[in-house]
């Protein structure tokens, strides 16, 4: 009987797509080899391995956390590739086992001795000194005890409510009388540092050990004790919100409404069910499931893990000096048009942007002396009538929002939307708020059922007898820290069509009413999804026409059903695609018949890729594009996003060589497969390194005025 034709996959093949959850799982994968890789230095290792934790973390909270209530909802509905929920659960269980597993051994087997080779040892209290155990115990007595706060749990005392991602101990006294253990949780305090020093020498202990190794001066009368490390892990439980339009007055919220679903949201935050239990390896099996069925968790939600709990911490990990065992110090630079700006002059760099527009690509050009100083410059010159920002996420202590506050002072008009749903940045935006509220400062709270991920910032001026407007069109937060070591993009202009439009989007955002059309930007939820479509589209006329045709894209994450469709259709009609995608990416990349012309790959290093670049041939007339939003259902649905044009033909001339960079890439880039996962990419024999954020670093130092 001759064999079965191969069944041919097609746009509305479940095959045609990657699973969500399993591709981001690959991302994580991918930084997992960067804990993995013997050239790195030692204490980049440690801090991917904290990422690790961390991204481990988020995903439980998000993604295993939906999973789960997804499943309790009894909802049966597949994902695009054909999996049921509970597929996609036991499917995302196995890898991350397999992730924990690698990750334990080479935190266990490589870089602790690594560590204690470098005299920077994590000890255990078994290879302490007689000296360094007594001062341990004196720093005990004097800084811990009096933090921790033992919780039986017995006939009168029911178990504890246990918060999520905090360390705790399950200590077991021993009870002669009745022959059997009592059990008491301690929290290990998570104001106190989790890497203790050791004086006179190097190294450090983790904090629960030094607990654990001091119990008796916490239970002095205890006939014995043994104790286990343990942690939970509570889902992102809150109130669903589907998109509305901009301009709906039904969307509009009465004053406070939003704080106060935003607040109730968080506290039932941290009461949200549990959705991992992770226990020391030793903990004795009977006890694990005890305090599993304590949290009302099942079995397997149990994972047992071979050495530190908590690595998350390791980024906080920071030994003195050691520079020898990090990367080497960013040099940042200015960027040329922005060199010669006086610092002292407020209305200089106005003048820089009169001349043309500039181009931002950070962290290799400083935040400090480009975006910041445009604000800062906004809140001093006396010419400016009004400032106008979007903050998704912004530093503790943001010297952005302290130059808004003294732009209020000075009688300025500032108005700003704080993002305050941004996830795990709610508290922090709603205390912004507040305080520039307290300064006269305008402030909205964003747009109900859509989340605000704009990056724009306007300011408005008066030169002689007319008003101008300056922009900031960005890809990143408006974020001093993090603009150190992610990598963005930013526009500065005053192109009359981008600075009408972004006065719009953010007078539609404060305002809550429709102000028309766009010029020149690409809003979501209103235009964005339509312009992206027509310009893939526009691609495959052309291709089926005969003329230059070809995308390249740089993005975060890619997902959205839709725009995969159209990408596979251009892919069809013989559109060449490149897309560099730092995180999950549902396409599938390289199928005979479907998307044979479309290739994937992502680099990961030692800033995080951020940035949204979009190059349209358009027939031997590029078109570019860069902005906040990426190919993902929510970013073009449910959130306020603005993409800008790059017309300059400078700027474009840049943005090609940053994506040429990327492209050439052969030792940091990983090219997708077709099954979903990545291939990192290898120098040919006699073929130098070219990673392509070190090529910026050389590229910037080379060429760029620096820093003093």
């Amino acid at each position: 009987m001759a064999a079965k034709a191969k069944q041919k996959i097609t746009v509305d093949s479940p095959q045609a797509y990657l699973n969500r959850e399993l591709s981001w799982l690959a991302f994580a994968r991918r930084v997992l080899a960067q804990v993995e890789d013997k050239r790195l230095p030692l204490l980049e290792r440690v801090k991917f391995a904290g990422i690790m934790g961390m991204l481990h973390d988020e995903f439980f909270q998000k993604r295993i956390g939906g999973l789960k209530r997804t499943l309790l909802k009894g909802v049966e509905k597949t994902s695009p590739d054909g999996r049921t929920p509970i597929e996609e659960l036991m499917a995302c269980r196995s890898e991350i086992l397999d992730q924990i597993n690698v990750l334990s051994r080479v935190i266990k087997d490589e870089i602790r001795p690594a560590l204690a080779e470098a005299k920077i040892p994590i000890l255990e209290y078994d290879k302490l000194s007689k000296k360094q155990v007594a001062a341990l115990r004196d720093y005990f007595t004097e800084s811990i005890l009096p933090v921790v706060t033992p919780l039986a749990v017995d006939a009168s005392h029911p178990f504890p409510f246990i918060s999520s991602l905090g360390l705790n101990l399950a200590v077991q006294i021993r009870d002669e009388k009745k022959s059997s253990w009592r059990f008491v949780r301690i929290k290990v305090p998570d104001n106190r540092p989790r890497w203790v020093p050791l004086s006179g020498s190097s190294g450090y202990v983790p904090l629960e050990r030094v607990i654990a190794a001091n119990l008796d001066r916490l239970f002095p009368e205890a006939a014995g004790t043994r104790c286990f490390l343990f942690r939970v892990t509570r889902g992102m439980e809150g109130t669903a919100r589907e998109p509305a339009d901009l301009g709906d007055p039904n969307a509009a919220l009465v004053p406070g409404s939003l704080i106060s679903q935003v607040t109730g949201e968080l506290k039932a935050r941290r009461f949200a069910g549990v959705v991992r239990l992770q226990v020391e390896s030793d903990m004795p099996e009977k006890l694990q499931n005890w305090i599993a069925e304590q949290l009302a968790i099942e079995t397997e939600d149990i994972y047992s893990i071979d050495g530190l709990l908590g690595i998350n911490d390791l980024l906080s990990f920071h030994p003195e000096g050691q520079d020898e065992l990090r990367d080497p110090r960013l040099v940042q630079a200015t960027p040329p048009q922005l060199a010669g700006v006086d610092p002292a002059d407020p209305a200089a760099i106005f003048d820089a942007i009169r001349a043309g527009d500039i181009l931002l690509h950070h962290p290799y050009d400083s935040f400090d002396t480009s975006v910041l100083r445009f604000i800062r410059s906004a809140a001093l010159d006396r010419h400016v009538l009004a400032i106008k920002l979007t903050i998704y996420r912004t530093s503790s202590d943001s010297p952005i929002v302290q130059a808004l506050a003294e732009a209020a002072r000075r009688g300025k008009q500032v108005a700003v939307l704080v993002e305050i749903t941004a996830r795990f940045d709610e508290a922090p935006n709603i205390a912004w708020g507040a305080m520039l509220e307290n300064e006269g400062v305008h402030v909205a709270y964003g747009v109900e059922q859509l989340k605000t991920h704009v990056k724009l910032a306007l300011v408005v001026r008066e030169e002689g007898d007319r008003i101008r407007r300056y922009a900031h069109v960005g890809t990143g937060n408006y974020h001093s820290k993090t603009a150190r070591i992610y990598e963005d993009l930013g526009l500065l202009t005053c192109d009359p069509d981008i600075c009408a439009d972004a006065a719009a989007v953010l007078n539609e955002l404060t305002g809550a009413i429709g102000l028309g059309e766009y010029r020149k930007l690409l809003v979501a939820p209103r235009t964005m999804r339509q312009r992206f479509v027509e310009l893939i589209r526009n691609e495959a006329k052309n291709a089926k026409a005969g003329k230059p045709s070809g995308i390249r894209a740089k993005m975060n994450q890619l997902q959205d059903p839709e725009i995969i469709r159209e990408l596979y259709a251009a892919s069809q009609a013989g559109v060449p695609i490149a897309l560099n995608v730092r995180g999950l990416c549902c396409l599938r990349p390289g199928l005979p018949g479907l998307s044979q012309n479309i290739r994937v790959f992502g680099v990961i290093g030692r800033f995080l890729e951020h940035s949204r670049i979009y190059r349209f041939e358009n027939a031997g007339q590029p078109k570019y594009f860069i902005g906040s939003a990426d190919w993902m259902r929510r970013n073009l649905d449910r959130r306020v996003e603005t993409i800008t044009p790059v017309m300059d033909p400078r700027l474009q001339e840049q943005l090609a060589a940053i994506l040429d960079t990327y492209d050439s890439d052969n030792c940091s880039a990983w090219d997708a497969q077709p099954d979903g996962t990545y291939v990192q990419r290898q120098p040919c024999d006699g073929e130098l390194c070219r990673a392509a954020q070190k090529m910026f670093i050389r590229t910037v130092e080379q060429t760029a005025p620096r820093l003093n």
